[in-house]
C-alpha cells in the first residue's frame, strides 16, 4: 500500500477519490488547491500524487512540474475532463505516470491505476537501493569475543530503539549498522549513511537537513536532506562525535521530535527513521569537557554496542583476510589469489591498529605487486628486515621476527579454539602434522 496525495478543488470528487483509495488500504492525504498541495509536498513524502489538471491559479500542471523536478521518485497521475486529452498527453510528456478521464468509470479503475503507480514506485526504489547498497560483509566467523555483539544485534534489531555503536576506526561499525537494518522491520526501506568527519560544518548541515532554493550561495534549487531521504528506513550517522555544538542542537530536535527543517526554511517536515549512530571517540569524556551535549548523548545511547578491535578477534582474522582478498581480486580484475600458511599465520599474529581498513590496504598492495597465484608472508610487507627484492621494509603490523609472528599466531589460534589443535590448524591453513611440528619447534604445549 502507498501514501497518496489527492488534489482536486471539487469537494465531492475529492472526498470520493480519497474514500475509494483509503478503502483499498492506502494512506490518503487531500488538498483542495495547488498551493495547499505544494505545501503538503514540501513537508511530506508521497508515493503517488493524483491531481486534477484544471484548477484555479497555475493549475495541476504546476504540480506535475514541481514533483518531477524535486521529487522524481514520486509518481503522478492526472485527472482530465473529456475533450482535454491533449493536456493530459502534455503532462505525460513531462513525466506523469498515467491519466484518468472524468467522470471516472468507477472505483475499480481508479484503484487499478493507483496500484500500478505504487508498484512502479516500489520497483524503482528497490532498483536504486540495489545499485547503491552493496551486500554487507560477514560480521564475524565465530570468534567468542564477538558473541555479545551478535546477541545484542539479534535482540535490538526488531525493535525501534536507537543504537550507538562504539569502537576503534575500522572495526566494522557500518557493517554492524547494516546488519541491524537488514534484520529489522525496515529492511525494505532505505539505508542512508553519512560520515560527519568527511564534510565541513556548512556542507554537513545541508547534507543532513536539505536546503531551499536561494538559501545560500550555490543553492540553485531545493534539495531534500539525507535524513528526509531515509524516511521509512534507517539513518546511519557515522562519527557523530565530530559534530559541532550548533549541529548537535539541530540534530537533537530531529531525533527527539522526528522532524527536520531544511536550511533556509522554517517549515517542519515529519520524518520516520530508525537512528543508528557510531563513534570512535569517548563521548562520556566529551560530555564532561562540554564538547558533546549530554541530552543528545542520552538520546543516541539508548542501546549502546561496543565493537572489539581485530587484535581481540584472532579467530576472525584468517577468514576475514580470505574474504577481503577475494573481493580485492574482483575489484582489480585479477585472477583469484590465495594466502599460504605463513602469510595466514602472520596475519593472525599481527595487531592491526588500523583494523579492517589496514588489513585491506595490506592485501590490496600485495595483490598489485604479486605475480604469483599464492601470496606469501613476504608479499604482505610485515617483516622487520630488508625485503628480498631490496625494497625498504614497511612497518610491522605485529612486531617481531617471522618466527615470533608465527608463534603468536599459533598461540592465538589455540586459544580461540580452547586448545583444539585440529581446528587451530584449519584456521591457520596448515596441516595437523605441520602444526605438531611447529608446536615442538616452539616448545608449545
Amino acid at each position: 500500500m502507498g501514501r497518496i496525495l489527492v488534489v482536486d478543488d471539487e469537494d465531492g470528487l475529492r472526498a470520493y477519490l480519497a474514500e475509494a483509495l483509503a478503502g483499498a488500504g492506502h494512506e490518503v492525504t487531500t488538498a483542495a488547491s495547488v498551493d495547499e498541495a505544494l505545501t503538503r509536498l514540501a513537508s511530506n513524502a508521497f508515493h503517488v500524487v493524483l491531481t486534477d489538471l484544471r484548477m484555479p491559479g497555475p493549475g495541476g500542471m504546476a504540480i506535475v512540474r514541481k514533483v518531477r523536478a524535486e521529487q522524481p521518485e514520486t509518481e503522478v497521475i492526472v485527472l482530465t475532463a473529456y475533450g482535454s486529452v491533449d493536456t493530459a498527453v502534455e503532462a505525460m510528456k513531462l513525466g506523469a505516470f498515467d491519466y484518468l478521464q472524468k467522470p471516472i468509470a468507477g472505483p475499480g479503475e481508479l484503484r487499478l491505476v493507483v496500484a500500478r503507480a505504487v508498484e512502479r514506485h516500489q520497483l524503482l526504489t528497490a532498483r536504486d537501493r540495489a545499485g547503491l547498497d552493496q551486500p554487507a560483509p560477514t560480521l564475524t566467523w565465530g570468534d567468542p569475543t564477538m558473541a555479545p555483539v551478535v546477541e545484542a544485534i539479534r535482540r535490538v534489531a526488531p525493535t525501534p530503539a536507537t543504537v550507538l555503536l562504539a569502537g576503534e576506526s575500522g572495526t566494522g561499525k557500518e557493517v554492524c549498522a547494516r546488519a541491524i537494518h537488514q534484520a529489522s522491520a525496515r529492511a525494505r526501506g532505505p539505508f542512508v549513511a553519512i560520515n560527519c568527519a568527511a564534510l565541513s560544518a556548512s556542507l554537513l548541515e545541508s547534507e543532513l537537513f536539505g536546503h531551499e532554493k536561494g538559501s545560500f550561495t550555490g543553492a540553485t534549487e531545493r534539495r531534500r536532506g539525507r535524513i528526509e531521504l531515509a524516511d521509512g528506513g534507517t539513518f546511519f550517522l557515522d562519527e557523530v562525535g565530530e559534530l559541532l555544538p550548533a549541529l548537535q542542537a539541530k540534530l537533537l530536535r530531529a531525533v527527539q521530535e522526528r522532524q527536520v527543517e531544511r536550511v533556509g526554511s522554517s517549515r517542519t517536515i515529519d520524518v520516520d527513521v530508525r537512528w543508528i549512530a557510531a563513534t570512535n571517540r569517548n563521548l562520556p569524556a566529551m560530555m564532561k569537557s562540554g564538547e558533546f551535549r549530554e541530552d543528545l548523548y542520552h538520546r543516541l545511547a539508548v542501546f549502546p554496542i561496543h565493537l572489539p578491535p581485530l587484535r581481540a578477534r584472532r579467530a576472525d582474522l584468517a577468514p576475514l583476510a580470505d574474504e577481503l582478498l577475494a573481493r580485492i581480486c574482483r575489484e582489480l580484475k585479477r585472477p583469484p589469489l590465495a594466502l599460504d600458511g605463513a602469510a595466514r599465520a602472520a596475519i593472525v599474529a599481527a595487531d592491526w591498529p588500523g583494523n579492517v581498513r589496514e588489513l585491506a590496504n595490506v592485501l590490496e598492495r600485495a595483490v598489485i605487486l604479486c605475480d604469483r597465484a599464492v601470496l606469501g608472508v613476504g608479499d604482505l610487507w610485515l617483516e622487520t628486515g630488508p625485503r628480498a627484492d631490496g625494497a625498504p621494509a614497511a612497518p610491522t603490523a605485529g612486531g617481531g621476527t617471522l618466527d615470533e609472528l608465527e608463534r603468536r599466531a599459533i598461540e592465538a589460534a589455540l586459544a580461540a579454539h580452547d586448545g583444539n589443535r585440529r581446528r587451530a590448524a584449519a584456521q591457520l591453513g596448515i596441516g595437523l602434522r605441520t602444526l605438531y611440528d611447529k608446536l615442538k619447534r616452539y616448545g608449545l604445549t
